[in-house]
């Protein structure tokens, strides 16, 4: 019963660490740092003549239903356009994408007749880099028209070597539950980055919008399915900050229902298990203690022993009630049947159209870590690949 008790408590802990733990403890650091050291001001904005030359990249596959939008909203930014340079990176695509991008003469096509997936693509653009900085950018994200300026700002801070700007997800109609489950994380995820970059740094970098400083640019494996992720923590692991701003966002629709989120996710799962393999070096409290707290406590665990934890705790405390423990708990084990019974109600009313936000949320908490376990099946069969498969959006 001892051995029960000592893997009851450990994976309790770890799971309440992970989703709330790691939260609390952050503000609390994040309030006595501003009590003795004062709230941190950035460096004001410069003015148009002080701010750098920069590349918006856009790495595509096949995206010839979003160029027109995504131009709008690009020659609509406010950067002087005698220093920005935009980029679109064509990766494999065989459909309209450059025929339709050859109607603006500003945008640098960079083309690649074979699918090789996204992160040779970004090899591919960085190679034909011309500017002092560059941002990244997914083609179906709309960025806010002062975000690059925001960028620029961040980067007059010579400890930052990487911005990682707010993800943002709407749904197009109300009632959209992948898109309004995935809209609640990011809100989450999104306060949690505020905190970590105001700690010491942002824990990578979204794909959505981000931007690096090319000179510290590390080669990322081409078969990586976190290319965003690597590349920005490789910045971290050389002695640079990622700095994180809600001032610089991108907004794009959430996934078109919830057999499309779990692409995404499987996906993501996958590529941070990858990661944390290519990232071990991180792991040492040695080099760089601080970094090693953040790292393990926002990605290592959500990424590979939280999830199997969960399901251990739920096993663990079913046999525990059987042997006869005591009142505690069984009154947990009840908590977590009524739970998993609440997720598993979310997940009927995503079947007939229903609409109760406690119950998905309650859900979409389960579907996320089930998809850790399927994240290791996609990684044994896609792990040489870094082609993406994309996910419908709504």
């Amino acid at each position: 019963m001892l051995i029960l008790k000592i893997l009851f408590w450990a994976c309790l802990l770890i799971v309440f660490y992970t989703y709330l733990g790691y939260g609390i403890v952050l503000y609390i650091i994040i309030r006595l740092k501003r009590l003795f050291a004062g709230k941190p001001r950035g460096a004001a904005m410069p003015s148009d003549d002080e701010l750098p030359t920069m590349t918006l990249m856009i790495c595509a596959y096949n995206e010839e239903d979003v160029v027109a939008e995504k131009m709008q909203n690009t020659l609509g930014l406010n950067y002087p356009k005698d220093k920005l340079r935009i980029m679109w990176v064509t990766d494999g695509s065989n459909d309209r994408t450059n025929e339709l991008l050859a109607a603006w003469p500003e945008v640098d096509v960079v083309f690649s007749p074979e699918r090789r997936g996204k992160t040779a693509a970004l090899k591919h653009g960085l190679r034909e880099l011309k500017t002092r900085y560059v941002a990244f950018t997914d083609a179906n994200t709309m960025i806010n028209a002062g975000a690059l300026k925001e960028i620029a700002r961040l980067f007059m801070d010579p400890t930052v070597g990487c911005i990682s700007g707010e993800k943002r997800v709407a749904a197009r109609k109300e009632g959209e539950m992948a898109a309004e489950g995935e809209g609640l994380y990011w809100k989450y995820e999104s306060t949690l980055k505020k905190w970590d970059s105001e700690l010491y740094s942002a824990m990578g970098a979204a794909g959505e919008l981000y931007a690096i400083d090319p000179t510290l640019v590390r080669e990322v494996p081409d078969e990586a399915l976190l290319d965003d992720f690597m590349m920005s923590m490789y910045i971290v692991e050389a002695g640079r900050r990622i700095a994180y701003t809600p001032d610089a966002y991108a907004q794009e629709y959430g996934s078109a229902n919830i057999h499309e989120e779990s692409k995404r996710k499987r996906r993501i799962a996958a590529g941070g298990l990858q990661s944390i393999w290519w990232l071990r070096s991180m792991l040492n409290p040695f080099r760089q203690p601080l970094v090693t707290f953040q790292y393990i406590s926002h990605r290592v665990l959500r990424w590979s022993v939280t999830p199997v934890a969960m399901v251990l705790l739920l096993l663990v405390n079913i046999l525990m009630v059987a042997l006869g423990a005591g009142l505690f708990y069984t009154v947990v084990l009840v908590l977590q049947l009524l739970f998993y019974l609440m997720a598993f109600a979310g997940w009927l009313q995503t079947r007939y159209g229903h609409k109760n936000k406690l119950l998905y949320t309650a859900y979409y908490f389960v579907f996320m870590n089930l998809n850790v376990f399927r994240g290791m099946a996609y990684l044994k069969s896609h792990g040489k690949s870094g082609a993406w498969e994309k996910a419908k959006r709504s």
